[in-house]
């Protein structure tokens, strides 16, 4: 299992074009991907999950990534995260 916080760098925040990115980003890989922020956890697969989530430019948020692909999953989630602006 790795984990890795992140600081949110999408413009405007995690709307629902850029969730459903994200979202499709976590299922190109076989590793369970968890996002935390404050006391919510939610699977990174899952957009309804994700849909839930408030996620706003510059927040930190913890991902969880555990399996064989699990520093690809992390790496890819991060490029996603801080580098869409």
């Amino acid at each position: 299992m790795t984990k890795r916080e992140i600081q949110v760098r999408v413009p405007g925040g995690m709307e629902a074009s850029p969730v459903a990115l994200l979202v499709q980003t976590a299922n190109r890989f076989n590793s369970s991907i968890y996002l935390e922020t404050g006391t919510t956890k939610v699977n990174a697969k899952s957009i309804m999950g994700m849909m839930s989530v408030v996620l706003n430019y510059e927040d930190k948020i913890l991902i969880t990534a555990d399996g064989a692909d699990e520093k690809e999953a992390l790496d890819a989630m991060e490029q996603f995260l801080t580098h869409l602006a």
